[in-house]
């Protein structure tokens, strides 16, 4: 490792109930491949990087489900905050918020569907 760095990026870890369900969604939210699941029931689940870069997404199981708002949340990119909107709740994401605008950014609170909020953003 260079410099003064403790580590390097490996992935973010999402809590939840299903990580089948869960992978799948971000999967198809970002045109990514869902790893093979490991444990069985699966108790971890991986998306893959796109080709465009970005990190793994990584989904686990735990018994307790989600109790207030993600103090960390994805931010998503996209060209037509309406267009995005509608797939993404095709594929069982839900507006969490409103359409908010600030500092030359607009974006729209949502929430995948175990209720983990990211945002839409066009930049």
């Amino acid at each position: 490792m260079s410099g003064n760095a403790i580590g390097r990026w490996n992935s973010v870890q999402v809590d939840c109930a299903d990580p089948v369900a869960l992978a799948s969604f971000w999967a198809q939210m970002f045109g990514a491949e869902v790893g093979e699941p490991m444990g069985d029931p699966p108790q971890y689940v991986s998306v893959t990087p796109t080709a465009s870069g970005g990190p793994w997404l990584s989904f686990q199981r735990v018994p307790e489900g989600k109790a207030a708002k993600n103090r960390l949340h994805l931010d998503v990119t996209v060209d037509d905050l309406d267009e995005a909107t509608a797939r993404a709740e095709s594929l069982g994401g839900r507006r969490a918020g409103t359409h908010l605008e600030e500092y030359g950014f607009r974006w729209r609170v949502m929430s995948d569907p175990e209720g983990n909020e990211f945002c839409l953003i066009i930049e």
